[in-house]
């Protein structure tokens, strides 16, 4: 097929900046589909020493073929710029949902939280790991399944790599970031299991676990493993958390020395999920989490109607 170019889309809305990239929806003309174009200027990329980087993100994108993750559909260039073409998730991050309800209630969070799990199978299958998995990177389409994006800073392990010969630069961010990033100064698949045990406690309580006034304290917290549950937190979640934020990374539910995803997958809050089924599953209504109380859950749901948009 011809190559695209600009005058191809009309371009539409900002919907995020990066640091070297900014990324829009545009239009194609000729066939009217929507796309998220990230646009990337090849003077900074270069200037900033992100070539690397770069053609990962787009190896890394083009190796995937899964429901739950943003599909590359083109690329081009001019003079100054480069082009991704991915897919638009037009509900947009997962991150200001939570904010706005608060909390996500059990079904919510299992539906979520297996979406990720089922994603991340997929991609450690291809020996990648994403190494910033948090909710501002899992967007939304339009029937509220996710697709998990920014693969900037994923890593293609290589046989000697899953032996861990290599030591990988600072990434990551700061509330996700396992404990073995800080003190080996390494990931492994086993780092994006604990970025999920944050991510469900995260879900169900609407803050992060490891909370502080700066990086530098947040950090201290992660590697002593300084975290508590907030009261009400429901007690089969608390038990899955408690089993994906381990220390030790051959030790979490999940990882290959632990049976890997099919003994993630047997835990008693994935009980009655239909793992095949999940991306033409229809997504639950948005809910908070509500500690039992003596109201009944009517009464309270009622005042917690949230209407997105």
């Amino acid at each position: 097929p011809k190559k695209k170019k600009t005058s191809d889309f009309r371009f539409g809305k900002l919907l995020g900046e990066g640091s070297y990239s900014t990324v829009y929806v545009a239009q194609e003309i000729s066939t009217g589909k929507e796309y998220a174009i990230k646009v990337l200027e090849k003077r900074h990329i270069q200037k900033e020493k992100k070539v690397a980087q770069v053609s990962r993100e787009k190896e890394v994108l083009s190796r995937l073929n899964h429901p739950f993750f943003v599909i590359l559909y083109f690329t081009f260039q001019d003079r100054d710029k480069l082009y991704f073409g991915l897919s638009y998730a037009k509900k947009g991050e997962l991150l200001p949902y939570i904010t706005r309800l608060g909390s996500f209630d059990e079904k919510c969070t299992q539906f979520y939280s297996a979406e990720i799990i089922s994603a991340l199978e997929h991609l450690h299958g291809l020996q990648i790991i994403h190494r910033d998995l948090k909710p501002e990177n899992i967007l939304l389409d339009e029937n509220m399944h996710i697709k998990i994006t920014d693969f900037g800073t994923a890593k293609i392990l290589n046989k000697d790599e899953e032996k861990n010969k290599g030591r990988n630069s600072f990434v990551g961010t700061a509330q996700y970031v396992s404990p073995e990033l800080l003190t080996d100064k390494r990931a492994c698949k086993s780092s994006d299991i604990w970025a999920l045990g944050c991510i469900i406690y995260q879900l169900l309580s609407g803050l992060t676990p490891y909370r502080a006034g700066n990086e530098y304290q947040i950090f201290q917290k992660i590697i002593k493993n300084d975290y508590s549950f907030p009261s009400g937190f429901p007690e089969i979640p608390k038990d899955l958390v408690e089993q994906l934020l381990i220390l030790d990374p051959t030790k979490r539910l999940g990882c290959e020395e632990c049976g890997g995803f099919s003994e993630l997958k047997k835990h008693q809050f994935y009980e009655g999920v239909d793992w095949d089924g999940l991306p033409e599953s229809k997504a639950p209504e948005l809910l908070p989490y509500l500690p039992p109380t003596s109201s009944t859950e009517e009464e309270l749901r009622s005042k917690y109607k949230v209407e997105f948009l």
